[in-house]
């Protein structure tokens, strides 16, 4: 687990390593998706919960002046004396799975 903290004004580009399996929550702020294309996306506010995996969404950005933070969660991944994860060796599940496991990350974060 780990928390990308954006400025106002920031921007984030994701990178597919570390977002490969990732599912964010905005916990402050709001974050806009750029997309594939470089055109904006949708913003996401407090509580937000989403996965790029698949999306094509090339950075996160913050629309606001005000600090945005989403927290990070990453199955399977182990954490070294750094804060980014380890990716580990895919787990591909069904959707009931996935929905599952978003729920419990949801709760995990607090939301």
């Amino acid at each position: 687990m780990w928390t990308l903290t954006l400025r106002g004004g920031a921007r984030a580009a994701v990178v597919t390593a570390e977002w490969y399996d990732a599912f964010g929550v905005v916990t402050s702020g709001r974050v806009q998706l750029e997309l594939r294309d470089g055109e904006p996306g949708p913003v996401l506010g407090r509580d937000a919960g989403f996965w790029l995996r698949g999306t094509g969404v090339r950075a996160l950005r913050n629309p606001g002046r005000r600090t945005a933070r989403v927290r990070v969660f990453t199955p399977g991944a182990v954490t070294r004396q750094s804060t980014h994860p380890v990716r580990q060796a895919p787990d591909e599940g069904d959707d009931m799975t996935s929905t599952t496991l978003a729920a419990a990350l949801a709760r995990a974060a607090g939301v």
